[in-house]
């Protein structure tokens, strides 16, 4: 069994506005074990393309290395535009040394709402991934419950959107299409993606996402 504790600490500023909310990085992140294209910070793995989208929605030329440069580079970004990261598994044990979300057994969850009443000025939640077993949204509705708290449903349009109240504050989640390329597939069912397709054959699901996440990036 493989014990697979998440290597990063929450990564927030006092200013921050949005919160970007995962599960966890694959194992190799927390074994040390980098592969080259690697950067050593929240969503640094090579098969996952969240900084490429960010990097192409903002012509950052970003490094995409194991150096401190690249590094600096991405929280110098998400500084400047007020964005955190706080994925939401602290830890889980795995039969299998993988990164897929459904072989984590065991999980123990960070305190979301903990964080959000130390820094009052977050008012987004940014999940990359929906509702499905295992992923950012479907812990987060497990975690409100323990504070009887629970989402309202704002927009069921893809990516959809819910708020919920603490204390005086509203806090708006948004589920965004995972950056992990296993959400291809749904992605080539989702009607407005065949739609965009069928009017430019050029068009993938690398524009798709970059289209998606432009909003809130």
């Amino acid at each position: 069994m493989f014990k697979h504790k998440h290597p990063f600490p929450p990564f927030i500023q006092k200013d921050t506005r949005k919160l970007i909310v995962g599960t966890l990085p694959p194992p190799r992140f927390s074994t040390g074990e980098l592969l080259e294209k690697d950067v050593n910070f929240c969503y640094g793995s090579c098969y996952n393309s969240l900084w490429l989208f960010i990097d192409k929605i903002h012509n950052l030329n970003l490094h995409y290395d194991n150096s401190d440069e690249a590094i600096e580079e991405r929280k110098s970004f998400l500084i400047k535009n007020k964005i955190g990261v706080c994925d939401i598994v602290d830890s889980c044990e795995r039969n299998k040394i993988d990164a897929s979300d459904l072989g984590m057994k065991n999980i123990i969850l960070r305190d979301i709402i903990n964080y959000l009443k130390q820094y009052p000025n977050i008012d987004t939640l940014l999940f990359t991934g929906g509702n499905s077993k295992n992923g950012p949204e479907y812990f987060f509705r497990k975690h409100l419950k323990t504070y009887n708290l629970k989402l309202q449903l704002v927009s069921n349009e893809v990516p959809r959107v819910h708020k919920f109240h603490l204390d005086d504050r509203i806090i708006k989640t948004v589920s965004l299409t995972s950056p992990s390329s296993s959400a291809n597939r749904a992605i080539g069912s989702n009607p407005l993606y065949k739609q965009l397709k069928a009017n430019n054959s050029d068009f993938n699901t690398f524009d798709f996402r970059v289209m998606q996440y432009r909003e809130f990036f």
